[in-house]
């Protein structure tokens, strides 16, 4: 029977209101006696369809069981109510919220947890508590984490598909979700982590409240007076708030899992989107660690069309103004000069290793990532040098590309296949002359169709001449006949 469809057949509002004082009364000498008493109304109103009466007379025996100081007398009650036949869905979300509301109250740890795995129960399967048994779970999860399991509060909160209830609202959805997130990042699983961080769109952070901070906090007591009341197929009231909070965790979130994986474009795309928001904006501190962020992350991208245009639209942005060392940093990448590391580890390496991103020296640490980000920030710079010398040279020896890149020649041929095979630069190593081609060869389509464009230019250049040359003749045959009509 569906609690809040159909229409009561009988009103026991009266008989509640005369009995469950009267079993208040009796439960300070009689605790079992007050709750048959209550349970005889229950049965009545339960199958006459009275909600209300129903509600009231199940939050009234939990109370009692609770003010008797008997916890496990409350849980056999939750249990024991939960089973009756017909029981009303609403009646039982009351209850169910109810007891939770006791969970500050219990005595002891050992107390709360048994009222918790009660509600789990109770909840289990139920679709319309599954909010409550989501909000259970959560608190059960944070007393496993307090307690150093770590472990055992992901598995407790990952096996919630939060995603899926329409009883929800998005907000308390995300931050579910980014809890979840976090637990796994927390215990090292990282691709678990990667895969429930997708289910948050991104989209839902691009909201902007329209309403002022006096509205927002209307609306959010208006919301949570619906909880209370609302039926169990209704959607809950959704508040147009700011979620500036969630964003930033996310972007957090997101940067980490990154990080890990040293996808260095990705982690400079998710600063950009924190870059955006108002608060940060509005803080010169943050502003300014976020855009050194950027570029850091950006020049530490691996070179493709995607990170050069990324790379040129930073390098153009009037905010980069307030960071002059990364300022020109970005400048040495987009000027098609050579930039020897050496010099550069010595402007820029005790700036860049003040910082959290690079170190210059390595630690004891297994996953010592600032030290390996400073090693791809040199990689970075003898790449743009190769591209550079691919620009400017056809073929060099070897000798004078080692000078130049300040590398041995077996660092200059690694460097020089490792782009030749992403495909940024042709070269080909002719080891026993030392030379270094990166003049790419044409077939004989090519050659042709270069030779055939040029005759075509040639002959249009000739077909102008001739024409300009036509021109001269007739005006110079017209000027002698103007003259004589003149003088006559």
């Amino acid at each position: 029977m569906s609690g809040g469809l159909l229409k009561p057949e009988k009103d026991f509002s009266k008989d509640a209101d005369k009995l469950i004082p009267e079993a208040e009364q009796l439960a300070k000498t009689d605790v079992q006696g007050a709750i048959d008493k209550l349970l005889g109304l229950e049965k009545q109103a339960r199958q006459s369809t009275d909600l209300p009466t129903t509600s009231r007379i199940l939050v009234a025996i939990i109370t009692i069981s609770k003010n008797s100081s008997d916890w496990n007398l409350l849980n056999d009650q939750v249990l024991l109510l939960s089973k009756k036949h017909g029981q009303l869905k609403q009646a039982i979300t009351r209850m169910v919220q109810t007891v939770m509301e006791f969970l500050d109250e219990t005595p002891n740890m050992d107390t709360k947890l048994s009222v918790i795995q009660t509600l789990r129960t109770v909840t289990e399967g139920k679709i319309f508590v599954e909010v409550e048994r989501a909000r259970v779970t959560r608190i059960l999860s944070q007393i496993k984490k307090s307690q150093g399991d770590i472990n055992a509060a992901a598995d407790i909160l990952c096996e919630l598909q939060v995603e899926t209830f329409g009883s929800m609202t998005r907000r308390e959805k995300t931050e579910f979700i980014l809890e979840q997130v976090a637990l796994c990042i927390e215990r090292g699983d990282w691709t678990q982590a990667t895969v429930l961080s997708r289910k948050i769109n991104k989209r839902y952070f691009a909201r902007k409240p329209k309403k002022s901070a006096e509205e927002i906090e209307k609306l959010k007591k208006e919301a949570e007076e619906n909880e209370k009341t609302r039926g169990p197929d209704e959607a809950p009231m959704e508040v147009d708030d700011d979620v500036t909070d969630l964003k930033l965790r996310y972007y957090e979130q997101q940067i980490i899992l990154a990080n890990h994986d040293y996808k260095y474009l990705e982690v400079c795309k998710h600063y950009r989107e924190v870059l955006d928001t108002d608060s940060v904006q509005d803080n010169p501190e943050q502003l300014r660690a976020v855009l050194a962020r950027i570029v850091y992350y950006v020049v530490l991208s691996p070179y493709d069309n995607e990170q050069s245009d990324l790379l040129h639209r930073i390098q153009q942005d009037p905010r980069l103004s307030v960071v002059a060392v990364e300022s020109r940093l970005v400048k040495l990448f987009t000027v098609p000069e050579l930039m020897r590391w050496p010099i550069v580890a010595k402007q820029f390496g005790p700036h860049l290793c003040n910082t959290d991103v690079f170190s210059a020296e390595p630690s004891q640490s297994a996953d010592d990532q600032p030290h390996t980000r400073w090693q791809d920030l040199r990689k970075r710079v003898i790449e743009h040098n190769v591209r550079v010398v691919a620009k400017y040279y056809t073929r060099i020896q070897m000798g004078r590309l080692t000078q130049l890149l300040d590398l041995t020649e077996e660092e200059t041929e690694k460097y020089i296949s490792q782009l030749v095979t992403s495909k940024t630069i042709y070269a080909k190593i002719d080891r026993p002359a030392q030379l270094v081609n990166f003049a790419k060869p044409r077939d004989a389509d090519d050659v042709l169709n270069e030779w055939s464009s040029d005759m075509k230019s040639l002959l249009g250049l000739l077909e102008r001449i001739d024409h300009l040359i036509t021109k001269e003749e007739m005006m110079a045959r017209i000027l002698p006949t103007r003259e004589k009509a003149k003088v006559r």
